[in-house]
This record gives structure tokens, sequence and C-alpha cells, in this order.
């Protein structure tokens, strides 16, 4: 994919092969995916995410984005299918030295829209542990709205929906 979506400070571009090393630095980080579903990944776990989210662009039209801020790295947003059949899920993940900034919110905002921008796509989920507020604040702040929870492992997990807007 050669399209990249910008924001006032921010370029995303969608997840390829060439994000590879960053992408594995990042799903290494404790701090960065150590509260996502599965957690922290290993290069092989990593990679496999890496062809399946290649191939998901391609079949879906839509998928994760790589985050930069003058160049740099700094994360990861987007969609993929949740694997509980909850549908279509905005992820977001940072490395720590870039969160505090609003970088989240600003990235997530512009996948979101670009994802409910598809005619095809009219709910997008997310979900956040209950105690994992600054994702939670996140998830608000670009209008998704709770809809749901549920346990997971015996931790309170919250769902959150954003409908495509009425043509």
């Amino acid at each position: 994919m050669s399209f990249y979506l910008h924001t006032a400070r921010l370029i995303l571009s969608p997840l390829g092969w060439q994000d590879m090393e960053p992408m594995a630095r990042l799903k290494a980080d404790g701090g960065a995916f150590g509260g996502m579903l599965g957690g922290v990944r290993n290069r092989a776990q990593a990679e496999a995410e890496m062809a399946a989210d290649v191939a998901f662009w391609g079949k879906r039209g839509v998928g994760l984005f790589a985050i930069r801020e003058q160049g740099r790295f700094l994360g990861m947003t987007g969609v993929h299918e949740r694997p509980d059949d909850r549908g279509l899920a905005l992820r977001m993940a940072l490395f720590p030295w870039a969160s505090g900034r609003g970088v989240a919110r600003e990235a997530a905002s512009a996948a979101l829209c670009y994802t409910l921008d598809k005619p095809d796509i009219e709910r997008v989920v997310a979900v956040a542990r209950e105690d994992n507020i600054a994702s939670r604040v996140v998830l608000g702040a670009i209008g998704m709205v709770e809809c749901e929870r549920f346990l997971r492992n015996g931790t309170e997990m919250v769902v959150y929906e954003s409908l495509r807007p009425l043509d």
C-alpha cells in the first residue's frame, strides 16, 4: 500500500514488511504490549502477525498503520478482526517513551475515521482492561462509547464501539 494519512503532526502508513524491525521491538516491549491480548511477542510471533496484517490489508482494504512523527516510528494503530467474534476492532500501541503527548488519540482518531469511511464497514469496537485508564480516555476522546463488559481471565474488560455516521 502506498498511501498515507496525515494529522497535524503524524504520518500513518499501512503496516508492511518495511516496518518489521520496529514492530518486532514494539511487540517485545512489555510497556507497549504487556497489556495487549496475547501479551509480548517474540520475533517469530511478530513475523507471523506481520504476514497476517499485510494479508488483512489486501483482503479488507483496512488494517494497521505505522505511526511516525518526523520520520521516527512511535507505534501502531488501526483495525484487525477480533478473535472473539466481536468484529472489527481498533488497536493501538506506542513505545512508552512516545506516550503522554496525545499521539495515541491523534493516530487512533485518524485510523478510526479512515475505517468508518469505508462503505462496507458500519461498526468498529475496541476492548480495554477496566484499569487501563489511559486507553479508555483515548477511546472516549475519539468518540467511542462503552457498549459491553466481560471477564477475561478474571479481569474486567470494557468494550467500546463507534458506528459509521448515517449518510
